[in-house]
């Protein structure tokens, strides 16, 4: 699992006390309207305080306990496991290979980034950047897990993605149905970036659509239910599947009644 609150004040104990890091935490909850949970939160003020241990590491640095940035090539896939939680609900996990330069490990995939496979989006070859990984040891040796707080992309360099540009601005209209947990991530610069997903039901079909940064927290303020329009969509080809991103320039409207 990855660090909680207290996990985390333990990084910077000596530089605030728990007063201080949870008035810190209730102020920055407000800044970002409530878009990140706690645990989060802690990580934020960690890293601004120098003292976040995420980094960009080889297969062969990596250890138990640690979070980091690791880049490899998949080199082998096992069948989709289900499980059961204790609270009754249903999980799915698939076990992969990774590999570099250096060596190789396991790789747990889980719940809905297990359709990363089903869909061939990972493949055996497929160069892929694993992002805030959680490492522990598992069934069969040390492991990557992308949990809550991770992210794995495939390698920039791999992705055949071309943007489409409309004649026309490009909005979609209907109705809020799904809004997956926010992600917070490093960018390559070293900033955080936060990317969520949902989906939005149309009087054609249900469309999914990936939100960015900024237009996370304005998506929040959207309830499930609720009907609103976004318009300035991009259009990507990724890998010959059509995927809807909402940027910087995208807008958000609240309707009043369905479209």
């Amino acid at each position: 699992m990855q660090k909680n609150l207290n996990q985390l004040y333990e990084e910077i104990k000596d530089l605030k006390t728990k007063r201080e890091f949870l008035v810190e935490i209730n102020r920055i909850k407000k800044d970002y309207d409530d878009l990140l949970d706690e645990d989060t939160l802690a990580l934020l003020i960690v890293d601004e305080l120098g003292r976040n241990k995420q980094n960009i590491c080889k297969i062969s640095e990596i250890q138990p306990e640690m979070e980091c940035t690791v880049f490899g090539k998949i080199t082998n896939i096992n069948t989709t496991k289900n499980f059961n939680r204790k609270n009754g609900s249903t999980g799915k996990v698939i076990n992969l290979e990774l590999s570099d330069e250096s060596g190789k490990c396991g790789l747990a995939l889980w719940d809905k980034d297990v359709e990363l496979v089903t869909k061939k989006i990972l493949q055996i070859g497929t160069k892929v950047k694993v992002i805030n990984g959680y490492i522990k040891n598992g069934f069969n040796g040390i492991e990557i897990n992308v949990g809550r707080l991770g992210l794995i992309e495939v390698a920039e360099e791999q992705i055949k993605t071309k943007i489409e540009k409309p004649e026309n601005n490009f909005i979609i209209k209907g109705k809020l149905t799904e809004v997956e947990p926010t992600k917070a991530f490093f960018k390559d610069n070293g900033e955080f970036g936060f990317v969520t997903k949902i989906k939005i039901e149309t009087k054609e079909e249900i469309k999914q659509i990936i939100i960015w940064d900024q237009k996370v927290k304005e998506i929040q303020k959207i309830k499930k239910g609720e009907y609103f329009k976004i318009e300035h969509i991009d259009i990507k080809q990724n890998n010959g599947k059509k995927e809807l991103h909402l940027n910087s320039k995208g807008v958000i409207t609240k309707l009043q009644q369905p479209p």
